[in-house]
């Protein structure tokens, strides 16, 4: 760093050009570069004052641009042509322009990032959120987690089982896989009702990573954290040590000539100190500790790009990724002796191609191989002793290996024809081998209602497993879409497709999901959208693991009520205990939700819109589970098939209701201010937590009808930056949110089935609710030029404070609703408090 701050004092400085810089990026449809694009920058007489090629990476730059209005126009073969307006004052550069073209035949419907035109295109919905790689520099990015940032603007009643949706580079993933510093871009809920993804666009994230460049370019950049600048957590009686160090690197630049091919490499290390706060109440009395879990993270990746003729571009990328996690598990009422440590190393690569086949078709193809290897080991053999909502202690039972070898599988096809737009394909988004080697609860796990039954020696059940853990299936999912976008003149546009999925294990062949959406622009500042469509989910990794363990047989799960302690042996009545068994119900079906919607968006002033839209959901047949085998009213004393324990068996009888309403302000908001700000007000409620979720009386589903977990009836959610100067360069990003509901519990098992979810009489799901949440975090950045001129080719030291939770504010999560606990109605734990992160980097 003291190099890097000689540099800027003793470097000699470019002379500055003579007017402002005009740069941007030319993309297609997709959002993939389009190198060699011709652009042109043409005054208000029409003649062309600038021209050029976009490099690699598909950007263009024009230096010494006077003032004043100018089309910039952009075309490439098999493309059509796009014109967009700017205007460049002086003294301030015009960056960041996005040029999108569409295949030849298609209506200009997407011209430049922030223009003036609300257009009909399915794809150019204003309550979309776009995020630039610009903006990721600005905004404060906690710990560089850049889509863990974003998915705050997420739906929460969009996801699926697996969580968000996450699709790199057109194929879906499950991590980005390369360092923060290689995205472009990042977009959320654009085209929301298409019938390309699994997902609605609310519960879908969808990353555009960088390509290489014909000049060589790169960029360090290190972020640091220290407990010494944070403030002290509420539940830590004193600050731990703790301490983050982040490296992360990227560099491409041409190959040979540059004209053809090029390459870029990205790297991430990080190494973080971290620490947990266990808050317990123990046997002797409060628990209150400070635990080390340090983790470390690296990754390397490694692409090339090859232009083969004007039509054809070809990609290769590698990747490789280790973790180590130490003392996982551990905080709240986990004591240090109850965690794992954690192992997991994964290589994957990517090979894809870009073609335009005729002026009228374009084809995408993205074909991945990979392998994962991971593993889990608890850090002592004892049994794991549970005492509700009090503390957690012994072995953390959680052993494991699992091998993953996997490939998967994207072809989509575009073909424009009059005033359709086609586009159809299909996807393999997992093919692989798993091998499993489940050696978790070996030992057993003892559960206690309260501290008095564990002084008293009196668990209520007892949980092991016995046998063969070893597992080996194929885990297969199939997609398929097709998709017609009709364009009547400049103002009115629908768009109508249908998808297919399908997975093994969890099968159902009639998944057929219709999407509409219609788009009308009433004129240049004003149009009406609205939606429908299907989505259906797909099973978790956990549950198909379970049902195939059943089925094979070979690894047994034990449930024992009221056993003896410490021996649950001890009298000779367990040893006869029937296996528990995970089933699937016979009319199972694929869960689905049905989304529809509409509003209005409107442009407001130059480069800012606003859109407000309701909108609504239901699900159908949703995945839970319930123990059929559990012992019937009204003395709930016996189990009906004395041959089985738990027979939990997987169903697809939840329901599901949202109702919400969407306000989002994008774009330059007021002089100097721009970005996203979204509010939502809705309510939803539901049936089901989930696919292993059990009801507290299995014979009474009604009651567990109430308020959904992810429930908020209000979030606000916002990311600006503030740009008065080149020393006045603030990011923001708040997030304020009412409390989300949590369930009374009474902490007995009174229905005898060795759950701990039952319910006082009377009570249903959810009736408890916890605070609400507010946190500020701030950045400021600072960019330094040390050599060249400010713009693409500027070599430059960028500095950065980030400040999260800035006004320190305590957000209790972990709400204990059990009445047999010390703890019931207040939390165990607190969302982090102020925390100071440092960054540097360097740019070439």
């Amino acid at each position: 760093m003291v190099c890097l701050l000689l540099l800027i004092l003793v470097a000699p400085q470019a002379p500055a050009p003579q007017g402002p810089t005009v740069s941007g990026t030319v993309r297609d449809q997709t959002g993939a570069v389009l190198p060699g694009a011709r652009v042109e920058l043409i005054d208000a007489t029409g003649t062309v004052v600038r021209s050029g090629a976009t490099d690699a990476g598909g950007n263009y730059t024009f230096d010494a641009v006077p003032p004043g209005a100018y089309d910039v126009a952009a075309e490439y073969e098999g493309f059509r042509r796009v014109t967009a307006r700017i205007r460049v004052t002086s003294g301030r550069s015009s960056p960041g322009h996005v040029l999108v073209l569409p295949l030849a035949s298609v209506p200009q419907e997407v011209t430049v990032n922030g223009t003036d035109v609300i257009t009909a295109a399915a794809n150019a919905n204003r309550d979309a959120v776009v995020v630039s790689d610009q903006d990721l520099k600005d905004l404060p990015i906690f710990d560089r987690n850049v889509v863990g940032t974003l998915a705050r603007m997420l739906d929460p009643a969009a996801l699926g089982t697996g969580g968000a949706t996450l699709v790199v580079d057109g194929m879906e993933a499950q991590r980005v896989a390369v360092s923060p510093s290689a995205i472009q871009q990042v977009k959320l809920n654009q085209d929301p009702y298409s019938a390309e993804f699994p997902r609605p666009g609310r519960g879908r994230i969808e990353v555009v990573t960088k390509a290489g460049a014909d000049s060589y370019q790169g960029s360090f950049d290190f972020t640091f954290r220290d407990a010494r600048l944070n403030a002290r957590d509420p539940f830590a009686l004193t600050k731990p040590p703790e301490q983050r160090r982040i490296y992360e690197g990227v560099t491409g630049g041409p190959i040979a000539d540059g004209r053809h091919s090029s390459f870029l490499v990205t790297f991430e290390r990080r190494a973080e100190d971290l620490q947990s706060i266990v808050y317990a109440a123990g046997p002797s009395g409060p628990v209150n500790a400070n635990v080390a879990s340090p983790d470390r993270f690296t990754q390397l990746s490694a692409s090339l790009n090859h232009q083969q003729g004007k039509n054809n571009t070809l990609f290769v990328r590698f990747t490789t990724e280790i973790t180590d996690n130490l003392n996982q598990g551990v905080g709240g009422t986990t004591l240090p002796d109850a965690g794992v440590n954690a192992h997991g190393d994964e290589e994957q690569v990517i090979v894809g191609a870009r073609s335009v086949l005729t002026p009228h078709v374009l084809s995408e193809f993205r074909l991945l191989v990979g392998r994962e290897i991971s593993s889990v080991v608890s850090l002592n053999a004892l049994p794991k002793v549970v005492v509700l909502d009090a503390f957690t202690s012994g072995g953390a039972q959680g052993d494991q290996s699992t091998s993953e070898y996997h490939f998967q599988l994207t072809e989509n096809l575009t073909y424009v024809h009059g005033r359709h737009l086609f586009k159809g394909g299909f996807a393999i988004p997992d093919f692989s081998r798993r091998g499993y080697d489940d050696r978790t609860n070996r030992a057993g796990t003892f559960t206690f209602s309260s501290l008095d039954d564990y002084a008293l020696g009196r668990p209520f059940s007892f949980v092991q497993q016995r046998g063969d853990g070893d597992l080996v299936f194929l885990q297969k999912v199939f997609g398929a879409f097709v998709q017609d976008q009709m364009t009547f003149g400049e103002r009115l546009s629908v768009t109508a497709g249908l998808r297919y999925d399908w997975q093994n294990v969890f099968v159902d062949n009639n998944n057929v999901a219709p999407r509409v959406s219609v788009a009308f622009a009433m004129n240049k500042k004003t149009a009406i959208r609205g939606g429908a469509g299907v989505f259906y989910d797909r099973a978790g990794d956990s549950a198909i693991h379970e049902v195939l363990r059943s089925r094979e047989n070979k690894l047994q799960r034990y449930i024992i009520l009221d056993p003896s302690y410490p021996d649950p042996f001890d009298d000779g009545s367990a040893t006869s205990e029937p296996r528990s068994i995970v089933v699937l119900a016979p009319d199972l079906q694929t869960a689905y939700t049905l989304q529809f919607g509409g509003g209005v968006e409107r442009q407001i002033g130059r480069g800012a819109s606003i859109a407000m839209n309701y909108l609504g959901s239901h699900g159908y047949h949703l995945f839970r589970s319930r123990d059929v085998n559990a012992p019937p009213p009204p003395l709930y004393l016996e189990r009906p098939d004395p041959l089985y324990g738990q027979v939990r068996q997987i169903e697809s009888t939840g329901r599901q209701t949202v109702h919400s309403i969407q306000a989002l302000a994008r774009g330059r908001l007021v002089k100097w201010v721009q970005g996203t700000i979204q509010y939502t007000y809705g309510h939803a409620d539901n049936d089901t937590s989930g696919i292993n979720a059990l009801p507290a009386n299995n014979y009474d589903l009604a009651s567990e009808y109430g308020r959904a977990d992810f429930d908020q009836r209000r979030r606000l959610e916002a990311l600006l930056q503030l740009k008065a100067s080149s020393w006045t360069n603030f990011g923001l990003a708040i997030s304020l949110a009412s409390g989300k509901p949590y369930s009374l519990l009474s902490g007995t098992d009174s229905f005898n089935t060795g759950q701990t979810n039952a319910r006082p009489p009377g009570v249903t799901r959810n009736t408890l609710e916890g605070p609400g949440y507010a946190s500020v975090d701030v950045r400021w950045s600072r960019e330094f030029v040390v050599a060249g001129r400010k713009g693409q080719d500027a070599s430059a030291v960028t500095v950065g404070v980030d400040a999260f939770n800035i006004l320190n504010r305590v957000n209790y999560v972990a709400f204990i609703g059990n009445l047999q606990s010390p703890f019931f109605g207040s939390a165990v734990a607190a969302q982090p408090p102020r925390r100071i992160q440092l960054s540097a980097g360097f740019h070439f």
